[in-house]
């Protein structure tokens, strides 16, 4: 993670629709952590927060909180003052700093938060502006995880997808028009789950996964390279906690490489939104 040097405490937390994250930089040294979402944020729940990085809220001056409940907190806390942070330069700050980018980063680049949905943020310097968005994200996988693998545990999918054949599922182009079609492989996907209309079809649930995971993973690598290609930006960020998942990043990354695109999936991606929301309250803008 990337920040100014300093040596004081400072903390952030996310306030999720599927996780609560949170970093504190306690003597120089960062530290990052994740709950499950726990409902609806106050004060309570900002101490049990804290609480499990073993930071004590009354050591703070102040504290960043971003996602969308945060807004229900108090303007501050016992002596804490709490700062709210919007979700697009919390996600536009965040992924600058995984991307590397030093002051006055003015190199442009494309945020992609791949959460329970996708956000894409274009990040100009300290002008965040939403682009575009989908639907179709970590909430889809889980969605669809319940009804075709019975489970929604996403290491679990993971898992079975790294087992799995999505073509066993999906319809590729050597399946369609029997050949690639320029930069696209043959093996390339034509049809999502197109496999699966045809009749006497056995799938195994390692292939179901494959797929599912293909799916949401072309959504949003193919939204993230139209909407900077529209946006006239070269470099592609993708931050969120799907990017834990290496299945996830191995679509992403063949999504990339089919359209000559560059696709940055730094580790630690899940943390980026509460990363920038504590950069952006502590760095002068």
């Amino acid at each position: 993670m990337a920040s100014k040097a300093s040596t004081k405490l400072q903390a952030a937390i996310d306030f999720g629709i599927s996780n609560t994250d949170a970093v504190a930089l306690v003597a120089g040294e960062w530290r990052r952590w994740t709950r499950p979402y726990s409902g609806q944020p106050d004060a309570e729940l900002v101490r049990a927060i804290l609480a499990d990085g073993d930071v004590d809220l009354a050591a703070l001056s102040q504290l960043a909180v971003t996602g969308g409940r945060h807004r229900l907190l108090p303007a501050q806390i016992g002596q804490c003052k709490v700062i709210g942070v919007g979700e697009l330069p919390a996600i536009g700050r965040g992924g600058q700093a995984l991307a590397g980018l030093g002051e006055p980063r003015s190199t442009p680049i494309l945020v992609i938060s791949a959460g329970s949905g996708t956000a894409v943020v274009a990040a100009r310097g300290n002008d965040y502006q939403h682009v575009t968005g989908a639907a179709v994200g970590g909430g889809t996988m889980l969605g669809l995880g319940r009804l075709l693998l019975q489970t929604v545990d996403p290491s679990e999918i993971d898992a079975l997808a790294q087992q799995g054949n999505a073509n066993e599922v999906d319809l590729s182009l050597a399946d369609v028009v029997t050949g690639p079609i320029g930069s696209l492989p043959a093996d390339a996907t034509a049809v999502n789950f197109g496999r699966l209309a045809r009749e006497g079809i056995h799938v195994h649930r390692e292939d179901l996964a494959a797929a599912l995971v293909t799916l949401v993973g072309q959504v949003i690598g193919l939204l993230a390279i139209n909407a900077a290609r529209a946006q006239q930006i070269e470099r592609i960020v993708i931050i969120g906690h799907m990017t834990d998942m290496p299945s996830i990043r191995r679509v992403l990354s063949s999504v990339g490489q089919y359209y000559a695109a560059s696709i940055d999936l730094p580790e630690n991606a899940g943390y980026a939104t509460v990363l920038g929301a504590l950069l952006y309250t502590s760095t002068p803008e």
